[in-house]
């Protein structure tokens, strides 16, 4: 059914961009939450950021104003842009979706049944 599979992780240095993707299908593209989350070694998994169907944006707060997210115009490859990047943004990068609209407890309490297999990013000083 609902299949996810993250792209397009590396190694750059701090200060550097990067962009994930994120290839999506048999999801309700008019009636989604998704996001980005990410992993670091020894940490638990922490929310990036979310959007869903209604048009809502959620940042965590280590990433709002250098990360953003967006969308092709047939909804099955999401992204995320990644800018100024710093060495603690070094982790795991995975990607989900739910069948539902965004709530901000989200981010915090990760609540998605369908999760990509996860690209690393590696932020070198």
């Amino acid at each position: 059914q609902v299949q996810l599979a993250e792209s397009g992780g590396g190694s750059v240095q701090a200060g550097g961009s990067l962009r994930l993707s994120c290839a999506i299908s048999g999801y309700d593209p008019d009636w989604y939450c998704m996001g980005w989350f990410r992993q670091a070694p020894g940490k638990e998994r922490e929310g990036v950021l979310m959007n869903d169907s209604y048009g809502d944006t959620y940042y965590g707060d280590s990433v709002q104003g250098r990360f953003s997210t967006s969308m092709n115009n047939a909804k099955n490859t999401l992204y995320l842009q990644m800018l100024r990047l710093k060495p603690e943004d070094t982790a795991v990068y995975y990607c989900a979706v739910k069948r539902s609209l965004c709530f901000r407890p989200d981010l915090k309490q990760p609540d998605f049944p369908n999760w990509g297999q996860g690209t690393q990013v590696t932020v070198y000083s």
